[in-house]
């Protein structure tokens, strides 16, 4: 048996730490930490309720605009406004979302995974690459197999994503003003009515992206599928996903159970502390829950907590996303599923696992911006896109969605028209739980279960199950720091 940390895992949001028991070049055992202090929650007690669509946003520069419409739908519910928010305000939302999705996704696989599967070296000797340009160097040694003309056309096509990404926020400003940190989306609507001038500036610029993730996205993760055929039997999580829908029904609300489809009740979601660093209590449901910080806590390896749904570890994310609209015959998109699952070869018993997170979150691109294209169509040019309001003296309200990374939730309690308490539950505060009371693992610690190492001292094979999940400890942890404190790292 041999111990093996990782920490910190980077080219992912935040930092992550794993330690791992190895035996016969297998893992056998995991454990994920996030290593920073959560404070958010903190910091939103005492404000004026409309700061928290703000605030929250802060939370990461990755994902705003979802925690922007997980906050803004938190103070529809508690304002007694989400069933009036104008036709306007709710497209204009959706394509705001849509472009964080968008911009994520292609982060994601070109500029933080696709190092784990190309040889950089390929790029130098070609001059493609300069061997002092940091964000590619150094790299572990792996057992990378694209051939020499496959690894440029992936680098070249990384080229093009920073600039696709560059796009995307530039798509999303049309209508939010800025990004990072959007200022469009806030309760009871949306900042800006649309004009037939910025709903044309948006569609052609829309069907730039477009073509990008049709003719090079799309392609480059069924080729690195084609060349590590391995994977679609590695990092298998242990199989219950969650997804709380979004986007007007594009993505189903359910919960996948032992392969089977089941209706969401968010009344069952719980939270663990038990190997987490907040002091020890009941399990509660989000709208009660609380932000103790015990760093000293003894057994508790992770600032994330333990999230729950009946008791149950799930998954959230892109492939949850697809299996429950998949398993739930969601009609907004199963014949899109059908057609992917067909075009790329994938089988829907391999999706659980490392290339079936990446091929998903590619199709889930695709899909997204081929909706993205009614919903831009769809806009009244002049019509109204917000409704007004009034703060109450004491309310509550609930604020679910998906992000990229999974399935978010914003809760809320207002008191004398400040907010009282809020909460939130991230993807990755699901995906990188550490253990509960039960010793069960959360969904990365058990997707590394069985993982081979072939190298110690090269880990490529856990890191590319990591990576898969595209995890944000930024979002998960919530980093809070105290004037005059600083740290360093030496990232490798």
């Amino acid at each position: 048996m041999k111990k093996l940390k990782i920490d910190p895992i980077t080219r992912i949001e935040g930092h992550l730490r794993l330690d791992l028991d190895v035996d016969n070049g297998k893992i056998v055992r995991a454990n994920a930490g996030g290593p920073m202090f959560r404070g958010i929650e903190m910091i939103l007690k005492g404000r004026h309720p409309l700061d928290a669509t703000r605030i929250t946003q802060r939370i990461c520069g990755v994902c705003p605009t979802s925690h922007s419409m997980a906050s803004a739908r938190c103070l529809d519910d508690a304002l007694g406004l989400s069933d009036k928010i104008p036709p306007n305000g709710i497209l204009i939302r959706n394509l705001l979302l849509g472009c964080n999705f968008i911009q994520s996704h292609v982060l994601h696989f070109y500029h933080l995974a696709a190092m784990d599967y190309v040889r950089l070296r390929s790029g130098v000797e070609a001059g493609v690459l300069k061997e002092e340009w940091g964000p590619f160097f150094p790299q572990h040694k792996a057992d990378y197999k694209p051939g020499k003309e496959e690894t440029l056309h992936l680098l070249q096509d990384y080229i093009k994503a920073l600039d696709i990404r560059r796009q995307a926020h530039e798509l999303l400003a049309i209508f939010g003003g800025k990004m990072p940190h959007q200022m469009g989306i806030v309760a009871g609507g949306v900042t800006m009515k649309p004009s037939a001038d910025k709903i044309a500036d948006f569609h052609f610029r829309l069907l730039r992206i477009k073509d990008f993730i049709e003719n090079s996205y799309i392609p480059d993760v069924l080729l690195v599928a084609g060349c590590y055929p391995e994977y679609w039997k590695i990092g298998a999580s242990a199989g219950e996903f969650l997804s709380y829908g979004a986007l007007d029904g594009l993505f189903a609300a359910g919960i996948v159970k032992e392969g089977k489809i089941e209706n969401l009740n968010t009344k069952e979601i719980t939270e663990s502390v038990k190997h987490s660093r907040f002091k020890d209590g009941e399990n509660k449901h989000p709208s009660e829950g609380e932000t103790e910080p015990q760093p000293e806590k003894e057994g508790a390896y992770s600032w994330v907590k333990s999230p729950r749904y009946n008791g149950l570890s799930c998954e959230v994310g892109p492939l949850a996303r697809l299996m429950v609209n998949y398993l739930s015959r969601n009609p907004a998109v199963i014949g899109d599923i059908e057609k992917f699952l067909k075009d790329s070869g994938a089988k829907a018993e391999n999706l659980n696992s490392v290339l079936g997170r990446h091929a998903a979150r590619a199709f889930e691109t695709l899909l997204v911006v081929r909706e993205m294209e009614k919903w831009i169509l769809a806009l009244e040019p002049g019509g109204e896109a917000a409704v007004d309001y009034k703060i109450p003296a004491d309310g509550e309200g609930v604020g679910l969605t998906e992000a990229p990374r999974g399935a978010l939730g914003h809760w809320i309690k207002i008191k004398d028209s400040i907010i009282e308490n809020y909460q939130c539950v991230v993807p990755t505060t699901w995906n990188a739980s550490p253990r509960d009371e039960s010793e069960q693992p959360g969904p990365i610690e058990k997707a590394l279960e069985g993982c081979p190492v072939a190298d110690t001292d090269n880990p490529v094979e856990p890191l590319r199950v990591v990576r898969s999940f595209d995890p944000c400890l930024a979002c998960a942890v919530h980093l809070i720091g105290r004037k005059g404190n600083s740290e360093k790292f030496r990232v490798l």
